[in-house]
């Protein structure tokens, strides 16, 4: 009864720690806040189940990979014309910001929020990895489940399309560059 104590302990403790930074990476892969919760949640149920051993590697980065999996299955099952019903401002309130104004601040979040919309979902789910998330080519590789090259040449297109995005165009005040 005491191992079955601790292991929702050491869990509550790991949700309450990290479940924001797995929404706010749910959100950023698509778009939708509603969803990314469910996405969260999903992940998180299925991790409940496997946590005597996940906790003992990296719980974080497991959950992590769950997330984007199920972001992954969720666009495989929904209707082509569905969109999230989630407005730009939504995607995320903590993208970061580098300037102390606030509305320079909300610019830039919409600015990134449509520029990552116009992203295919590999290329998508591979910035966000690599550039919000940190992540090595190889790491992101094994998250997706893809080969190095396959993230090398999304994130190549990715970056393309994203300096040729006008919502990115703009300078904005406090920019270094």
């Amino acid at each position: 009864m005491q191992r079955s104590e601790s292991r929702d302990e050491d869990f509550t403790a790991f949700v309450l720690a990290r479940s924001a930074r797995l929404v706010h990476i749910a959100r950023m892969l698509c778009g939708d806040a509603a969803l990314a919760e469910d996405l969260v949640q999903t992940a998180l149920e299925k991790a409940y189940l496997r946590w005597d051993r996940i906790e003992l590697g990296d719980p974080f980065g497991y959950v992590r990979q769950a997330v984007v999996n199920q972001h992954l299955s969720w666009v495989r099952r929904r209707p082509w014309r569905e969109r999230p019903s989630g407005h730009a401002a939504e995607l995320d309130q903590s993208l970061g910001s580098y300037v102390v104004d606030p509305g320079v601040a909300v610019d830039r979040k919409l600015a990134i929020a449509g520029a990552l919309r116009v992203l295919t979902r590999r290329e998508r789910a591979v910035v966000v990895l690599r550039y919000f998330e940190d992540l090595t080519e190889v790491q992101t590789a094994a998250t997706l489940g893809v080969a190095v090259g396959t993230v090398k040449s999304a994130n190549s297109r990715a970056l393309l399309k994203l300096r040729a995005a006008p919502e990115l165009s703009g300078s904005y005040v406090g920019d270094q560059s």
